[in-house]
């Protein structure tokens, strides 16, 4: 792991990271400030910069240069220059530099593509791959009817499976703990991801640890586990190009297609921006509301 390999800078990017935390923000999130920061402030060590009141916009630009000419994305460079400026911001909020120069830094330009959003038959094709395992074919239910993130789904423990009576309706939903900067939120479940739970509870090992998702030895199934599953799980279906965050895209654009508000569609899945979700507009078309309901009754 690289090392920041100034003192003074070690301890500006130690008060930085740990300000991160107690802003609540996520641990891979933390990790990758971290290591963006390294990368910026041991550039500046290697090209003589010994304090941080010398740094210029004429040194980010070199910085940037040198991220380019190293061939990172322009992707990853935008995101290194979005790492720098929440640095810089953080310094000057705490009376560690008058000047943020970084304001005037420009992102390089890059096309951003539409979110990959799986067809009927790529569906169909993962849905029926999966059927045979029951664990994972109650992961891939939860992913696709709920629109849930990988890392909230690992995190699920069976208590977070609750019923609601709703004038002697029963509804279904998971909530979503709050972790990180997110907030808590509840979901509905459909008939088709509660039984699939149901069938899952049948025969998962018994345990007295909570977390929903386990292995045959009753410990929490991790994320990169879930992952390399489902990666699986797309090449047996003959699912290319695809990933896990794809199922989260084709819940977003299924229920925006079928009607869904953006609004509503926008807190079942957790975006704290609208725009974000404003993103999928383009993928569908116009249909039937049919969501809104179950989510207001919660």
């Amino acid at each position: 792991m690289i090392k920041v390999k100034n003192e003074n800078f070690a301890q500006y990017h130690e008060d930085f990271l740990e300000d991160l935390k107690k802003k609540g923000r996520a641990e891979s999130t933390v990790i990758a400030y971290s290591k963006d920061i390294e990368q910026l402030l041991n550039f500046f060590s290697e090209k003589g910069i010994l304090k941080l009141d010398d740094v210029t916009i004429e040194d980010l630009e070199a910085y940037k240069k040198h991220l380019q000419d190293n061939n990172y994305t322009p992707k990853s460079v935008s995101r290194k220059i979005n790492s720098t400026r929440t640095f810089f911001k953080y310094l000057v909020s705490v009376g560690k530099l008058s000047d943020n120069p970084s304001d005037k830094l420009a992102h390089p330009k890059f096309e951003t593509k539409p979110p990959r959003v799986l067809s009927e038959m790529e569906y169909r094709a993962l849905r029926d791959v999966s059927r045979s395992d029951t664990r994972l074919y109650s992961i891939i239910e939860i992913l696709l009817q709920t629109g849930i993130r990988i890392g909230e789904l690992a995190s699920l423990t069976i208590d977070d499976i609750k019923t609601k009576d709703v004038n002697g309706k029963k509804l279904h939903y998971l909530y979503i703990a709050p972790y990180g900067s997110h907030d808590a939120r509840r979901v509905p479940l459909n008939k088709s991801a509660k039984k699939a739970i149901d069938d899952y509870l049948e025969i998962r090992p018994e345990t007295e640890d909570p977390t929903l998702f386990i292995t045959k030895n009753g410990r929490p199934l991790l994320v990169r586990n879930i992952r390399t599953t489902i990666d699986k799980a797309f090449e047996r279906a003959g699912i290319k190009n695809a990933k896990v965050n794809d199922l989260r895209n084709t819940f977003i654009a299924h229920h925006l297609a079928n009607g869904v508000s953006l609004v509503t569609v926008s807190k079942l899945v957790g975006h704290k921006r609208l725009s974000t979700t404003e993103k999928y507009l383009g993928l569908v078309g116009d249909s039937k509301p049919e969501t809104e309901k179950s989510l207001k009754e919660l």
